[in-house]
């Protein structure tokens, strides 16, 4: 799947925001009227409306009563800061990916973004990690927060619900990046920019089931993100479109590292494939695997999510669901300016497409019967 065009106020955005970087609008230069916009455009007023009222927001313009809209005169009034609070950032890729395009998307509009991390905090460390970075990012002042909620960690809700709040009582609008803070069917009020979970994982499902796969399992680990319960919906909606009976006994959260956990779930049964939450548990899954002499995918098949890029240098390559890293952080430096023009939008779920990669990890042998 390819991404989707941006919408049209961005494009006009864009345009203008170039117009003004190269020279064409000087400081202090008046812009077209928004009339002379929706014809130089070909656009309705409210889409140029909304692309002043962003470029107005990330300090390139100033808008006077009675006089119209003028580029500002120093580019130092411009700059912005904005705080990451993405525990554990070192140790993921996809979240690597989407920060560096977050990065470079604040830049191309003159402003910074405050890298934070907690990767080196242990457990519930990673919690407090996180709220003393929300604290210290509300006395610098920043314009906002894009904040991945904690996951694996004890008190990672309490830890979550206490960012926001944070945020929320100083007036710093809040973006959410990949998941919620409460998990699946409930929503925050809170933008969360990333993907639909749920259908790309009924869209992995299924392609296992249409290649002749019947007994497919559900692998994740304990205290996950709001994004696996989503990403377990999905799997469900596959099975029962299948008519194949969903059992809860096809379900399983452990340690994918741990030995026994991985000899348990596996059993005497070695027809079948297991999918799971993401590729780190996948690649983890088919170590052990390998370790207890398990043959993938002669015996067992295994399926991942994120498609992060070693998931392709595996000794058996990974199929899985390629999430779109540089669309995502794009898209979350838009909601950002959409937030601050617009503080009172209700929370919205801004979705970028997938597509699913098929590797040898899923191949199911030739003449096996289900």
């Amino acid at each position: 799947m390819t991404d989707r065009p941006a919408p049209k106020h961005i494009l006009i955005h864009d345009e203008i925001a170039a117009a003004i970087a190269s020279g064409e609008y000087a400081p202090g230069q008046q812009l077209p009227t928004e009339k002379e916009l929706v014809t130089a455009f070909n656009a309705s007023r409210p889409t140029v409306a909304r692309a002043i009222q962003r470029l107005a927001a990330e300090g390139l313009i100033d808008r006077r009563a009675g006089s119209g809209t003028f580029v500002r005169r120093t580019a130092s009034a411009t700059t912005q800061l904005f705080g990451l609070i993405i525990p554990g950032l070192g140790e993921k890729e996809l979240m690597q990916a989407i920060c560096s395009q977050m990065a470079r998307a604040a830049q191309k509009s003159r402003h910074t973004l405050l890298w934070g991390d907690a990767t080196d905090e242990p457990g519930s460390e990673i919690g407090s990690r996180a709220i003393e970075l929300a604290n210290r990012y509300v006395g610098m002042g920043v314009a906002g927060v894009f904040f991945a909620p904690v996951e694996f960690a004890p008190g990672k809700d309490a830890a979550n619900r206490t960012v926001v709040e944070i945020c929320d009582q100083a007036g710093v609008p809040v973006v959410l990046i990949d998941r919620d803070i409460v998990a699946y069917p409930q929503r925050s009020r809170y933008d969360v920019v990333g993907i639909d979970n749920r259908r790309a994982m009924c869209t992995l499902v299924t392609h296992l089931i249409e290649q002749g796969e019947q007994r497919i399992e559900f692998v994740a680990r304990p205290l996950s993100a709001p994004t696996v319960a989503l990403r377990l919906a999905g799997y469900w909606d596959a099975l029962r479109e299948a008519t194949i009976e969903p059992t809860s006994y096809w379900v399983h959260y452990g340690e994918p590292d741990d030995r026994a956990f991985v000899q348990r779930i596996l059993g005497a049964q070695r027809n079948r494939t297991f999918v799971c939450a993401n590729d780190l548990t996948a690649a983890r899954l088919m170590h052990t695997l390998e370790e207890l002499g398990v043959a993938i995918p002669k015996e067992v098949r295994v399926a991942g999510f994120d498609d992060v890029a070693y998931a392709h240098l595996l000794r058996v390559p990974l199929t899985s669901v390629r999430q779109p890293a540089s669309a995502i952080g794009e898209a979350a430096i838009r909601a950002m300016f959409d937030r601050m023009v617009a503080g009172d939008l209700p929370g919205r779920d801004i979705f970028l497409p997938t597509s699913l990669v098929v590797r040898r990890s899923s191949a199911r042998p030739r003449g096996r019967s289900t």
